[in-house]
């Protein structure tokens, strides 16, 4: 019997999306570099495709072959002990509809063993974005899922569901060498 690593494993590799636990709150993802499921996700979520989504990479290396990162920006990405997305511009390798209007792309090095393990094996970023129907309030727990996300993903992965979260990610954008707190 295949595990929910491997079954997550072959959805996003065959262009489905899934519902999964990420390093902060449960999420929607799909292949970042693969249009036409990252399409899926803006139909999923409600969501008009001018308002990006988050991408997720398993580590420094994968972050760096999609973006350039300034010093300051690594030195940020060194001493955060909590889950940060950080919107960087000028970002390559990656589906153009997860990209925003003005270039930028909003990208986090997971922190949780499931996703890094997932990322790590896929080879390729994956995007994330909370388990909720556009303008809704994002979910604490599997149990706050309402059922037209449950129904509309391709799999979900039966895995820590019980697992309560309080807090999204920070994001911050880096504009002109100052740090801008998108998201606290």
């Amino acid at each position: 019997m295949a595990t929910p690593l491997q079954t997550a494993l072959d959805a996003l590799q065959a262009g489905k999306t899934i519902l999964y636990p990420t390093d902060t709150v449960w999420g929607i993802g799909c292949d970042a570099t693969d249009e036409k499921a990252v399409a899926k996700i803006y139909k999923i979520k409600q969501r008009k495709e001018s308002k990006s989504l988050i991408v997720l990479v398993d580590s420094l290396e994968m972050l760096l072959a999609h973006v350039a990162v300034p010093e300051k920006t690594l030195q940020i990405i060194k001493k955060t002990t909590r889950p940060t997305t950080i919107i960087y511009p000028n970002p390559r390798g990656l589906a153009a509809n997860v990209i925003a209007a003005d270039n930028t792309v909003a990208i986090r090095i997971v922190q949780g063993n499931f996703c890094a393990q997932l990322i790590a094996q896929f080879r390729k970023p994956i995007v994330s974005t909370s388990a909720n129907s556009s303008g809704e309030m994002t979910p604490k727990s599997f149990k706050e899922i309402g059922p037209a996300i449950l129904e509309s993903v391709d799999y979900i992965v039966n895995l820590h569901q019980e697992k309560i979260t309080h807090k999204s990610s920070t994001i911050l954008k880096i504009e002109n060498d100052e740090v801008v707190v998108i998201r606290d």
